[in-house]
């Protein structure tokens, strides 16, 4: 008695699933592209690139590890807010988002009127 062999499996194709999603993507994002509306083409953006940095006077800097600072000496939020009732912070960039978050909070119970993040933006 012979056996025979099985006739081994044909192996599909894979990629045409993943070339139809790369497809439906790039079709996405140029619909989604053209919805957003230009710049105008007679605005000229300020450049910055050449202004010195450096935080507002009456800014609380707020160190990467929670430290509120007005004009260089440590602070407390309530002692902030009787000084300024709209209230200016500079984050550093390393500062949790839950202890700005938290410090806002004590400030806003404090009697802040007004919180403004003041950060750093760019355009390319």
């Amino acid at each position: 008695m012979t056996l025979r062999r099985p006739k081994p499996a044909r192996l599909r194709e894979t990629s045409t699933a993943l070339i139809n999603i790369v497809f439906l993507m790039l079709v996405f994002f140029l619909i989604a592209g053209a919805i957003a509306p230009p710049l105008d083409g007679r605005v000229t953006l300020v450049d910055t690139r050449q202004l010195e940095g450096r935080p507002p006077p009456d800014a609380g800097v707020v160190l990467a590890d929670g430290t509120l600072l007005w004009r260089g000496a440590p602070i407390e939020p309530a002692a902030l807010v009787e000084m300024e009732s709209e209230v200016r912070l500079v984050p550093d960039r390393a500062v949790a988002a839950g202890r700005l978050v938290a410090l806002a909070r004590q400030l806003r119970e404090a009697g802040a009127q007004s919180i403004w993040i003041v950060t750093e933006r760019g355009l390319p």
